[in-house]
């Protein structure tokens, strides 16, 4: 990395600290805020998410804030052990990803902090309720459309996301057979043909692609790419090392193509693509005004989802490849869309010109930038190295 590049990921990353700072304390209880100005709400999915970059870092106050979330938010879970979407409104229910996201952040807490049994009765009732998420009783978990982080996007029946997220939670806690299980599950093959047979039980594996079904749901699916859910099972394990090498060359690949037809004008993925386009089978009227080819979750570029993509890489042993990764991302960063700030950690970017379209100083934009860089930085990947350790070690029990 030359020394200019050095310094912008350095500049980037004590950014991104000075962001989280800021968001550490908002209106809600003082709870962290979402972003530094137009969130500032404290959610859930956000917040946990970002603790990865906040626990990876050591920073101690943040970490104190990560803690208070974890507690507030076991305070809040359910009867039946759900937990909000808001972290402070225990009334506001229904995600699919907010029980996993917080038995992730609960367990690598506990990884960084040393407290094995922090939140020990939430994390027992957040696994009880992952239970019951399972329509057919065989630990692949199951959601209704925009219940994820894609609250403008489809995903129907047993999607990749989700299931990586449950994947790891089951991993940091201990259940090692049901996760031997899942994973088994997952990397069965996606059902293509129009008549599912008794006892023939549907996977996200692809016969002719190296990464996994966005979703699969008996004779359903579909085959779009989903950046984040893929990069979790390169993180995870999930994927095996074979696979996760074809699948960082497919992406590749496919990104120069895009960049090619003028659909692309950076150098990092989308969050998801082929993008849906009106004559698509797949497009949604509401798509005209939210979800645009190319914007929001049609393939919009997260930073907080390159975070992880960035982490993946190293994860795949693609060292410069990462660097150079974590040096577009710095790139990305950089731009705001209405702050006068050095660095904007815009929410997403539009992937045709590259400019910013969310709101700035997003909370998971900085601190997933955080995590990338601690990752290039020490060619590991905190928390996730023991999950794909255990991937290769641990026989059902």
């Amino acid at each position: 990395m030359s020394a200019r590049r050095a310094d912008l990921v350095a500049d980037a990353t004590r950014a991104a600290v000075e962001v989280l700072e800021h968001n550490a304390h908002g209106p809600y209880r003082g709870l962290p805020r979402t972003a530094g100005w137009g969130y500032p709400e404290p959610y859930t999915r956000d917040l946990m998410i970002a603790s990865l970059g906040i626990l990876a870092s050591g920073h101690k106050k943040l970490t104190a804030r990560v803690r208070r979330v974890l507690e507030v938010l076991a305070a809040n879970q359910s009867r039946l052990g759900h937990v909000p979407s808001l972290v402070h409104d225990p009334a506001d229910r229904g995600a699919s990803d907010t029980t996993p996201l917080f038995l992730l952040g609960a367990g690598v807490f506990r990884q960084a902090s040393g407290e094995a049994d922090f939140c020990a009765d939430a994390v027992v009732k957040a696994l009880t309720y992952m239970d019951y998420q399972s329509p057919e009783d065989r630990v692949m978990v199951a959601q209704l459309p925009t219940s994820d982080w894609r609250d403008e996007q489809w995903v129907l029946g047993y999607g990749l996301y989700v299931n990586a997220l449950t994947y790891c939670a089951l991993r940091l806690f201990g259940r090692h057979d049901k996760a031997w299980r899942l994973k088994q599950m997952m990397t069965r093959f996606a059902i293509t043909a129009e008549v599912k047979h008794r006892h023939v039980h549907e996977g996200l594996a692809l016969r002719s692609k190296p990464y996994y079904a966005l979703w699969s749901y008996k004779v359903m699916g579909s085959e779009r790419f989903d950046l984040l859910g893929n990069s979790l099972a390169i993180l995870s394990g999930i994927a095996p090392p074979s696979r996760a090498a074809a699948m960082v060359q497919w992406i590749e690949r496919e990104c120069q193509a895009l960049r090619e037809r003028g659909d692309l004008a950076v150098d990092l993925p989308p969050n998801f693509f082929p993008y849906i386009r009106p004559e698509d089978p797949d497009w949604r009227p509401r798509y005209e005004r939210y979800n645009q080819p190319g914007e929001y979750h049609n393939g919009g570029v997260w930073p907080f989802v390159c975070g992880f993509y960035v982490a993946a890489l190293v994860a795949a042993g693609r060292m410069r490849l990462a660097r150079k990764r974590l040096e577009a991302l710095a790139r990305l960063v950089r731009p705001a869309r209405a702050a006068d700030v050095p660095f904007g950690f815009n929410e997403w970017i539009r992937a045709q010109d590259g400019q910013p379209c969310g709101q700035d100083w997003q909370t998971w934009s900085a601190a997933m930038f955080l995590y990338a860089s601690v990752c290039v930085r020490i060619r590991s990947t905190p928390f996730f190295d023991g999950i794909r350790a255990d991937a290769r070690c641990r026989a059902p029990d």
